[in-house]
């Protein structure tokens, strides 16, 4: 197993830009795993809703994944990928992952390993198809599941699903009731109810002696009444039926709560899927024979986040998370290797700043704009020497280091010493000639000079850790000034 802490730092190098490039939406082009790594400096705990499509392990040979794996080096290659995204995970956040019957069942297993048995919520079943496969040699496959876990199942919350048409087709107002369009729902329960048991009398004048035998009315005789003469009974057209109660469209909640069965009717199935990714990418010869519907992502993403959330997606495959993402207002960060990050994911993304109106454009009200930076995975921070990379700027050092000292992401914008202090403590960086001066007294050597020079611009009356390439001073000097002296690359743990 390649353990998360031992995966290397690598660069983010910048390729190209794509419409509003201060969208704060990025896609990357090489390995998740190696990708992940690079992102925690910037992203720990800062992602909302995390949503994968890992291989399946299915035993099936796909052109760009490796899905014939041996059981253990799947699991192998999930748990550090695993690992890297709980540290990227909000702690209000949650993350969703698709998977058939080959390894659900221990991928299950695995991520209550990472994630925690209790931060489990559900397993959604998603009807993937809607016709039987008359040559299935067993049992036709119709679903896959949606492992959800959540970062603190005392923090999560799930949203209310939008209400669409098919919700209402039920309310009626036969009565032209002034409160609007009402459904109707049984009086009687089985639960016991100690003053649930009285006869009714119906305008008809019929006696209804109680309710069913073995049930009991919901409410008392008093609150019966008194729903009744608010007109909330509804006893038929004629007067005589059993007394239902009356619910109000304009009372019912704005949304609908998540159910843990999603038919493709709702979110979409597998063709619809490869259908929409035709439309967008006509040219492109091949497609994700696992690509999902843009309807599903909308589902995850309506229960999972609001508008200006940031989503990831480390096997993004032929687009759909990020591209629904970015309908949806979403900011996101979406991960591929190998050259259909560029044929597929980059020119679906282009597409859809530009408008396109396939799969949920129309339904969310889609007409285009936003933007996203394109980057591939860069070069180690550290060489086979363990000196740091020539390419290595300023700010990028400076954010591994206040994530090593303070577990704290940054924006990435240093540019002075001072990176910012941390409960009573001062953290600098002496690097890359920041002080204006490479000479030793001018910048990336601690001298009594560069020091006082500290103390003067950047005061801190506490404690101060200074990271630089070497020291001059004494260790009674440092301790006085309430110095902690850290050298580069040795202090450094981005390796």
């Amino acid at each position: 197993m390649r353990r998360a802490e031992a995966v290397p730092y690598r660069l983010l190098e910048h390729v190209s830009s794509h419409g509003d490039s201060a969208a704060g939406n990025l896609l990357i082009q090489g390995d998740n795993l190696e990708a992940l790594k690079a992102l925690l400096p910037f992203y720990r705990g800062r992602v909302k809703c995390i949503y994968i499509d890992p291989p399946y392990n299915t035993k099936s040979a796909f052109e760009h994944y490796d899905d014939n794996l041996e059981h253990s080096q799947w699991l192998s290659m999930m748990h550090p990928r695993l690992v890297l995204l709980r540290e990227l995970l909000a702690d209000d956040g949650s993350i969703w992952v698709s998977i058939d019957d080959n390894e659900g069942h221990y991928l299950k297993v695995l991520m209550d390993e990472v994630f925690g048995r209790r931060n489990f919520v559900s397993n959604v079943i998603w009807q993937k198809m809607f016709s039987p496969k008359s040559t299935a040699r067993h049992l036709s496959d119709m679903h896959d599941h949606v492992l959800l876990f959540s970062k603190n199942i005392d923090l999560w919350t799930r949203n209310l699903l939008p209400r669409y048409e098919r919700h209402n087709k039920g309310y009626k107002n036969p009565d032209n009731d002034p409160r609007g369009p009402w459904t109707s729902g049984d009086l009687s329960a089985r639960n016991y109810y100690s003053v649930g048991l009285y006869e009714i009398t119906t305008p008809s004048g019929r006696v209804i002696p109680g309710p069913p035998k073995g049930m009991y009315w919901r409410f008392s005789k008093e609150r019966f009444l008194d729903l009744d003469r608010d007109n909330r009974i509804w006893w038929g057209k004629d007067g005589n039926n059993q007394p239902r109660l009356k619910r109000f469209l304009s009372e019912v909640m704005e949304g609908v709560v998540p159910q843990t069965i999603w038919f493709h009717t709702d979110v979409g199935n597998t063709q619809e899927a490869k259908k929409e990714v035709l439309a967008v990418l006509p040219e492109v010869p091949d497609v994700f024979q696992t690509t999902k519907p843009e309807r599903l992502l909308r589902q995850v993403l309506n229960i999972a986040s609001v508008p200006g959330d940031l989503i990831l997606d480390s096997f993004l495959g032929s687009g759909t998370t990020a591209a629904v993402a970015h309908k949806m207002g979403r900011r996101y960060i979406g991960i591929e290797m190998g050259e259909h990050a560029v044929t597929h994911c980059l020119p679906r993304l282009q597409k859809v700043i530009e408008g396109e109106q396939g799969g949920i454009s129309e339904a969310v009200g889609w007409k285009g704009g936003g933007g996203f930076k394109f980057a591939k995975l860069g070069e180690t921070i550290f060489d086979e020497h363990g000196a740091i990379n020539p390419k290595v700027r300023f700010a990028t050092l400076a954010s591994f280091i206040w994530l090593q000292e303070t577990g704290v992401p940054s924006d990435g914008k240093f540019k002075v010493p001072l990176l910012g202090k941390q409960n009573g403590a001062a953290y600098y960086l002496l690097f890359n000639g920041i002080l204006g001066d490479k000479r030793p007294d001018g910048g990336n050597v601690l001298t009594g000079a560069v020091l006082a020079m500290i103390d003067k611009r950047f005061p801190h009356c506490g404690k101060k850790v200074i990271y630089g390439e070497s020291c001059r001073l004494g260790a009674a000097r440092l301790a006085a000034a309430g110095v902690t002296f850290k050298h580069i690359p040795y202090d450094v743990k981005a390796k």
